[in-house]
């Protein structure tokens, strides 16, 4: 069984959830004996949801309405358990993990940027921050792509002066 209390009151249906609920209970009545394919069950039972009338719908509103006053009521009086919450305690003395390039960059770029915007909230801040570091990540990015063809290209030369000397 699951961790769940089992004094907590059962959870409140939705209108679709009383109606699919009556359905099961009109097929069982037809088809006492016969096994349900849960997939095609399902799928008729929206189709016919999706074509009921809103008054139609009103019935199994009503339900949901009811059943959402009762689940109300009952969790008013509801006193969840103490449950025992194990706390992590953490190790003082354990290094701490390096910081992450984003905020290697807000802490250089932060004093700039509260030059250049000094009106701008704190999100906006971390706006223009975030675009700030795309742009410098693009720019590298740029430039190793750059320095990986100069590479591509110097050892090709070096290719071809091997072939050239094995002739």
């Amino acid at each position: 069984m699951g961790k769940g209390d089992p004094k907590k009151p059962r959870g409140k249906m939705s209108s679709y959830a009383f109606f699919v609920q009556t359905c099961r209970e009109e097929h069982k009545k037809k088809h006492p004996d016969a096994s349900v394919n849960f997939s095609e069950f399902s799928k008729k039972c929206s189709e016919r949801w999706k074509t009921m009338s809103a008054k139609e719908k009103g019935k199994f509103e009503d339900m949901a309405k009811a059943d959402k006053a009762r689940y109300e009521r009952e969790m008013e009086t509801y006193i969840p358990p103490k449950g025992e919450t194990k706390k992590k305690f953490k190790d003082h003395s354990a290094p701490k993990r390096p910081p992450l390039a984003f905020f290697l960059f807000c802490s250089e770029y932060r004093p700039q940027i509260k030059g250049e915007h000094p009106g701008l909230s704190i999100a906006k801040k971390g706006v223009v921050k975030a675009e700030k570091s795309k742009k410098k990540k693009e720019e590298e990015d740029d430039e190793e792509d750059e320095e990986d063809e100069e590479e591509e290209e110097e050892e090709e030369d070096e290719d071809e002066e091997e072939d050239d000397d094995d002739e």
